[in-house]
């Protein structure tokens, strides 16, 4: 048998460890999730060392499943969330809790930041809006909020590198998480000077950039015994989830793009070189030195959806239980015995607020043109509307600066549900692609390990690997209902803009 390699994948809800032969095989998959908490309002958190733990315990039990030898594994390589924040001390303790992009507690330092300075000039430098999901607001948060973690770390770090360290005993990250941070130039290729200085810190607060393709050796021996490795095991450093799911996808070439819904959402398209948006609508990350992928994410994908099913569908979870069932599947079934357009329902799901293409942390979630036809099955369809609205928002901005989009792949736990992607095909007026690859980032992870361990010769070798299971076409006659709903529920948002502003200030300072 030819080595494998395997891919990990650090996700906002849980932890995932796939191990593949170069063709794709996958010998084993084992994953767990972990909580995350929110202690305060706009706050969501997580312990960067239960997730650490998920980490070991994913690694060791795919590796046992696989019955691999260490000798059997060429390396291991990672793909993790954009933009989590952990202050740590010299040792790599943690020294507070994992802030995610969730977080919006830094709105009011967001905001401080658009009035002193240009935020058009921080955008076309770091690819990156000022919004409280980056870091440079979340670290002048540390300072002012909580000044004594802020004076005792010794680094700001994401989870990826909090779980490096455990391993190696380095401080290193990526290009691709540096450039989701919004301290990181992107033109450059360098930590900011300017933006460090109005975030308070040093470059030496930061760790080490390298290639996404970096490749580390030297595991600890008592970690790598528990994992099933050998001590010299390659760890190829690197991505961020997003962009490594479109390689997993196979959507690498120009002009294809990718929508993925799982906990939050978003649409991707690589292209050859940085890229901004002149309206501000999308950000740039770096995949490797010739990959640049632009696009938008938004908070509120599968997210919403829990809230509809926690706050509506309790008996279907009880039924689910016992039937063996999950509960979206019955909520997907809900959705398809409604009419589109819900009957004239419009969820506008801003339940944390909003990334791209709005950047408004302080949206709110509304609920509008209820009548009392309305009931528990309009409200999930409406919800699972209402967060393509969301991707098809996106969509629109990001062929605006990106040129014309020929293919769309789409990926997360929403392609479990046929409903869910149709409704994707018909508000988009395209025809939408599922490919035969279930795990996106820690499938591209492994191909970007594949490429730095001189496995594959390039990315574009997925091209041959990944395969399409199902295409959906998109229904005329309901995509016509679904521009004159979306061109609504536009004019919905913009007219609330002094509401959402207001609606926040009142939940912040009366919780």
């Amino acid at each position: 048998m030819s080595k494998a390699i395997i891919g990990v994948d650090i996700g906002t809800t849980g932890c995932r460890a796939v191990i593949y032969l170069t063709d794709g095989t996958a010998l084993a998959s084992c994953s767990t999730e972990y909580p995350m908490y929110t202690p305060h309002m706009a706050w969501a958190e997580q312990d960067a060392d239960e997730i650490y733990q998920a980490f070991r315990q994913v690694v060791s039990c795919a590796v046992r499943e696989a019955k691999l030898q260490p000798q059997d594994i060429a390396g291991i390589a990672f793909s993790s969330v954009f933009h989590s924040l952990v202050a740590v001390d010299a040792k790599g303790q943690a020294l507070s809790r994992l802030l995610i992009w969730a977080d919006n507690r830094s709105q009011q330092y967001c905001e401080q930041l658009k009035r002193q300075y240009d935020a058009q000039h921080i955008y076309a430098n770091t690819g990156c809006p000022v919004h409280p999901m980056y870091w440079l607001s979340k670290i002048i948060w540390f300072r002012n909020e909580q000044p004594q973690v802020f004076q005792q770390a010794a680094k700001f770090i994401s989870i990826k590198e909090y779980i490096l360290h455990r391993l190696c005993k380095k401080f290193i990250v990526d290009r691709s998480l540096a450039s989701g941070t919004g301290l990181y130039s992107i033109h450059k290729r360098q930590w900011d000077d300017e933006l460090l200085a109005i975030a308070g810190i040093s470059e030496e607060t930061l760790s080490t950039v390298v290639p996404t393709t970096y490749v580390e050796t030297g595991i600890l021996a008592e970690i790598a015994s528990e994992l099933g490795l050998d001590p010299q095991t390659p760890v190829v450093i690197g991505a961020g989830d997003g962009v490594l799911a479109n390689v997993g996808s196979g959507a690498v070439n120009a002009g294809q793009l990718t929508a993925t819904i799982g906990t939050s959402g978003a649409v991707r398209v690589i292209t050859d070189a940085p890229r901004v948006d002149p309206k501000g609508r999308t950000w740039c990350y770096n995949l490797t030195d010739q990959h640049w992928v632009i696009g938008g994410a938004i908070n509120n994908g599968g997210i919403a959806l829990r809230w509809a099913r926690d706050k509506f569908a309790l008996p279907e979870q009880h039924v689910a239980e016992k039937l063996g069932l999950n509960t979206y599947e019955i909520l997907s079934r809900y959705a398809s015995q409604k009419p589109v357009g819900s009957d004239g329902l419009i969820m506008l799901p801003f339940f944390a607020g909003e990334r791209a293409p709005y950047w408004n942390a302080n949206a709110r979630g509304v609920l509008f043109g209820l009548n009392l036809n309305h009931g528990k099955r309009h409200i999930i369809r409406a919800t699972l509307e209402g967060i393509v609205y969301r991707m098809f928002s996106i969509f629109s901005a990001l062929e605006e600066v990106s040129g014309n989009v020929e293919e769309i792949r789409v990926g997360g736990s929403f392609t479990q549900s046929p409903e869910w992607v149709q409704i994707m095909a018909d508000v988009f007026g395209r025809t939408i692609a599922v490919p035969d690859e279930p795990e996106g980032a820690a499938f591209g992870a492994a191909i970007l390990g594949m490429v730095a361990l001189g496995m594959i010769p390039d990315i574009n070798r997925v091209l041959t690997i990944v395969k399409i299971k199902k295409i959906y076409q998109p229904v005329t006659a309901n995509h016509e209902k679904y521009r004159q709903l979306f061109s609504l529920y536009e004019r919905i948002y913009w007219k609330l803009q002094e509401e959402f502003a207001e609606i926040a200030e009142i939940q912040r300072t009366w919780k």
